[in-house]
């Protein structure tokens, strides 16, 4: 004779079936070796103190004990972006923060170890803060001939991008102003003291010494407008100009100097770089952190915000590294 089992007491048989097979699976995979996360001290080329990428770098090494603890970054400061492209180019740091116009430079230079040089994300703009007291008769770039004007120190991007504005407008940074090498953390003390007549920065919105100026000093300086027609002068010079685009430095950025006003600039991206024979592994789990600590950095450098899937994997003028690539395209639609 069959026995017939109750219905409900089949019923029950097959959902105690299912969930002991979840609770073996899910015993499986806590118990089942999973990809260890990187490892080691590795360097980051940032900037100067109170500069963004200082900051940004900070934030970014505070953000990795999430994912991987046992990874500890140094950051080394610098004169800015020349400086950063030499340094992982040649081996002395492992990664760096660049603007692209700094790192297309190097490679059309052809300086050491340029070929060996990768990408793994487009971060933030950097926008060219060209400042002035508020009662300066510079009303244009060309009005600073013979004037007393920081351009940051040899090997910044900021000098870089400095001396080609002047170019466009007319001046030679050699010889038709008189240069100074302050950076983001003298330049703006010595704009309050009279011991310059202007200043330029390059950097993401808002850099902290010029909203620490904003707020001390508030209406007693402004931006001096860079047009579009720079711009335009500029991409006629060359490939390496083509990075810089013509852009307006958003109201709020510095609500006591720009009252409300927007002004014409110049923009170029920043790229995070390392070279060819970085670990692909790293370079994958790093790419992730920049996209994943986004909003967590962003809220204290807010340029960081607008680090993003479909721009980040533009890195012109490096071809990606095979790690950041790896990431990338396990996160494709």
């Amino acid at each position: 004779m069959v026995q017939v089992f109750p219905r409900i007491g089949g019923r029950r048989a097959l959902l105690g079936s299912a969930a002991a097979l979840v609770v073996l699976g899910l015993l499986a995979w806590w118990l089942w070796p999973r990809e260890a996360a990187p490892s080691g001290t590795i360097s980051l080329s940032t900037g100067a103190p109170q500069g963004v990428y200082q900051e940004y770098g900070k934030l970014l090494r505070d953000s990795v004990g999430g994912d991987m603890p046992d990874l500890r970054i140094d950051l080394e400061s610098s004169n800015g972006s020349q400086t950063n492209v030499a340094r992982v180019a040649t081996g002395e740091s492992d990664f760096a923060i660049a603007a692209a116009d700094a790192v297309q430079t190097y490679v059309d230079q052809g300086k050491p170890g340029a070929d060996k040089l990768r990408g793994l994300a487009r971060l933030y703009d950097d926008y060219v803060q060209l400042i002035v007291p508020a009662t300066s008769p510079v009303q244009r770039v060309a009005d600073l001939k013979g004037k007393r004007v920081a351009v940051g120190p040899e090997g910044s991007g900021v000098r870089l991008i400095a001396g080609r504005v002047l170019s466009a407008d007319g001046l030679d940074i050699d010889k038709d102003i008189e240069a100074r090498s302050d950076t983001i953390r003298t330049g703006p003390d010595a704009l309050r003291e009279g011991r310059i007549d202007a200043f330029f920065w390059s950097g993401g919105l808002p850099t902290k010494g010029i909203a620490d100026l904003a707020k001390k000093y508030a209406y007693e300086f402004r931006f001096v407008p860079l047009e579009s027609a720079l711009v335009a002068e500029l991409h006629e010079q060359g490939s390496v100009y083509s990075h810089y685009r013509a852009s307006v430095m958003p109201a709020d950025a510095y609500p006591t100097i720009l009252r409300g006003s927007t002004v014409p600039t110049i923009t170029v991206a920043n790229l995070l770089i390392t070279r060819e024979d970085a670990d692909p592994r790293l370079t994958q789990w790093l790419t992730r952190l920049v996209i994943k600590s986004r909003d967590r950095i962003g809220k204290k450098v807010h340029a960081a915000q607008l680090v993003d899937l479909r721009t980040a994997i533009y890195t012109d003028p490096l071809p990606l590294h095979e790690g950041a690539k790896r990431y990338y395209q396990s996160v494709k639609p």
